[in-house]
């Protein structure tokens, strides 16, 4: 199964959704995220999907809702748990003293 992230204002995720990896399937066999990302849209009408990975192989961390979506680091970011609290860039996980 492949884990989608649903992403709504300030790329903050609302929810995700499974789906089985037959439907990433492109016409070689190869698995595509575009390919889960437009059947999510299609079925929900929702069109901002981002593949999320629960052992985090892929974007830092497994979204979890209230998570914030960073494009530009490709990763999701987990809330800020306190004012003092700094972004490990590497991990993309928030580091308090």
């Amino acid at each position: 199964m492949a884990t989608f992230a649903k992403i709504g204002l300030n790329s903050k995720v609302i929810t995700s959704l499974s789906v089985h990896n037959n439907e990433l399937l492109d016409s070689n066999g190869v698995e595509q995220e575009v390919n889960g990302i437009t059947f999510l849209t299609n079925l929900t009408g929702w069109s901002i999907w981002v593949q999320t990975s629960y052992n985090g192989n892929f974007r830092k961390n497994h979204a979890g809702i209230g998570y914030t979506y960073d494009e530009d680091r490709d990763a999701f970011i987990p809330p800020k748990p306190n004012a003092e609290a700094i972004l490990n860039e590497e991990t993309c996980l928030w580091e308090t003293n």
